[in-house]
């Protein structure tokens, strides 16, 4: 019997973040969702499980509605750099969930990295 999407989606997801507690040294986890007209992002603590930091293309401040989604990833990327450098952070780890490390999901991790988050 063949998965569907969904469930291969979920599998992959699950297979990801296992493999991220297993070597989550006290780091955060960057952790990306990604719909078909939007992207966010999340800074989250697994220990104390506290959101640290997010951005989001649905805030109105960041001024990337209406752009190329993956321009917009890129500015989202930024931002959640930005943000984790107010809170204290310097590093994490780089959940994409599970989506594949191409397009919109790639650009926003190589933003991040080049905004100064060693992730």
């Amino acid at each position: 019997m063949a998965n569907s999407k969904r469930e291969l989606f979920l599998k992959r997801r699950q297979r990801v973040r296992s493999k991220l507690r297993k070597v989550n040294a006290g780091r955060p986890r960057l952790s990306v969702h990604r719909s078909n007209k939007n992207i966010s992002v999340q800074l989250i603590d697994d220990v104390n499980g506290v959101t640290l930091a997010a951005a989001s293309t649905l805030e109105k401040d960041l001024g990337v509605l209406g752009q190329n989604n993956v321009e917009a990833a890129a500015k989202i990327g930024a931002a959640i750099a930005e943000r984790a450098k107010k809170a204290g952070i310097t590093e994490a780890y780089f959940d994409r969930g599970g989506f594949l490390y191409h397009g919109r999901v790639k650009a926003l991790a190589d933003a991040a990295r080049d905004a100064g988050l060693k992730i």
